[in-house]
């Protein structure tokens, strides 16, 4: 029996009824039922026969198969989905891309008109600088942008997190 890291390609491995495929495969000889719900979500185990494929991390349930490996590591299909999903992660939308746009202009137009505030308070009550201070803040909370900036990312991870519940993967977010 040789340990999961060392197998190579063209390995011939057995897989006998209740055992974790350790590689993605093709089946040689024998025929059985996979378990392959933890990649397709289906509840109902899938019949393999000679020269079907079988994929790393699902389960044999019933009979033997031997199988060659075809791939091994990075080069196995759930390996391939985890980079997808990383990368859908790590990616940015077009949404999010404006958003931070919008965002960078509004707090810049928030923090002109909080200055233009607190110079015509001044010039209008020159003996009471806290009252046009307090108006310069007034009108920065209220013009912040900041939920715009935040919302949108957070908008955005629930729904690819809700996405791949229902069973879709995401490659990119644009």
């Amino acid at each position: 029996e040789v340990p999961v890291d060392q197998l190579r390609e063209g390995d011939i491995v057995l897989l006998r009824p209740g055992s974790r495929v350790p590689a993605d495969g093709i089946v040689r000889e024998g025929a059985s039922s996979v378990d392959e719900s933890m990649l397709t979500g289906e509840s109902r185990p899938v019949d393999k026969k000679s020269s079907d494929k079988v994929i790393a991390g699902t389960v044999n349930v019933s009979g033997s198969l031997r199988a060659e490996v075809s791939g091994t590591g990075e080069n196995t299909a759930l390996a391939g989905i985890m980079r997808l999903v990383q990368q859908a992660q790590s990616s940015r939308s077009r949404a999010q891309a404006v958003t931070d746009r919008a965002a960078f202009i509004l707090t810049i137009v928030a923090l002109a008109t909080g200055i233009l505030t607190l110079v015509v308070w001044l010039l209008l009550r020159p003996a009471n600088p806290a009252f046009a201070v307090e108006r310069m803040v007034t009108v920065l909370v209220i013009a912040c942008p900041h939920a715009l900036g935040l919302a949108v990312p957070l908008v955005i991870a629930i729904s690819t997190t809700l996405g791949a519940r229902a069973g879709l993967l995401v490659r990119d977010r644009r």
